[in-house]
C-alpha cells in the first residue's frame, strides 16, 4: 500500500455497526485532514438543533443565521469550523472545490459575496484522532469508508446519509445495517 493510499483524507467515514452507544453511533464523518500527526474530520449528519444565529454572537448574513448548526464532533464544542462549495474554488483542500475553514473573518467574506452555487455548513467542535489512532480504530473494522462528494456533503438530507451510503456500498450486510434502528429496543 502506498503512503498516499493509507491516509483518508477526502474519505467518508461511517459507523460500521461497532459504535453503537457511542457519539459515532450512525454517523457520517468526512475526514478533512489525515496524515502521520493524526487526523480531523466533521460529522455531517447530526445537528445541534439549533440555527446558527441562535449559537453564534456575529454579524453574520441571514443566510448563515438561518442555517442549520451542525454538530461537527465531540472535541472542543465551540470550535467553529466550515465546510463550503462554490463551482470553483482554485485552493480547495478536502476535495476539488470544497474547503475548510475555521476564520470568522473568512467566513463573513464567503456569506456576503454572491454567487448562485456557493453552499456553507456550518460545525460545532470536530472530531479528532491522535497519531495511529484512527488507524487503529480503522484495524478494528469500527468505520467502513466510502469516496466523499460535494454532493453527499450538501444535497442529501442528514438525518438519510448514513442509511444511503450504506445501500450505495450494496451488499446484504450493508443493506441490513442500514435498517438498524439506533436503539436495538425498538426492534
Amino acid at each position: 500500500m502506498g503512503e498516499k493510499n493509507k491516509f483518508l483524507h477526502g474519505q467518508l467515514l461511517l459507523d460500521s455497526g461497532q459504535l453503537g452507544g457511542s457519539f459515532f453511533q450512525h454517523t457520517v464523518v468526512l475526514i478533512c485532514q489525515h496524515n502521520a500527526e493524526g487526523a480531523f474530520g466533521l460529522v455531517l449528519n447530526r445537528t445541534v438543533g439549533k440555527t446558527v444565529g441562535e449559537m453564534i454572537v456575529a454579524d453574520l448574513p441571514e443566510t448563515l443565521k438561518t442555517a442549520p448548526l451542525f454538530l461537527g464532533g465531540p472535541v472542543q464544542p465551540g470550535a467553529l469550523s466550515y465546510l463550503h462549495t462554490d463551482s470553483f474554488i482554485p485552493d480547495a483542500d478536502v476535495l476539488p472545490n470544497l474547503a475548510l475553514g475555521h476564520s470568522l473573518d473568512d467566513l463573513l467574506e464567503i456569506g456576503e459575496s454572491f454567487s448562485a452555487t456557493k453552499k456553507v455548513r456550518l460545525f460545532a467542535g470536530y472530531s479528532g484522532w491522535s497519531p495511529g489512532q484512527l488507524e487503529s480504530e480503522m484495524k478494528r473494522k469500527s468505520w467502513l469508508t466510502f469516496p466523499a462528494s460535494v454532493e453527499l456533503v450538501f444535497e442529501t438530507p442528514p438525518e438519510q446519509l448514513w442509511q444511503k451510503i450504506l445501500r450505495s456500498k450494496g451488499g446484504w450486510k450493508n443493506k441490513l445495517l442500514a435498517q438498524m434502528p439506533e436503539d436495538l429496543s425498538w426492534n
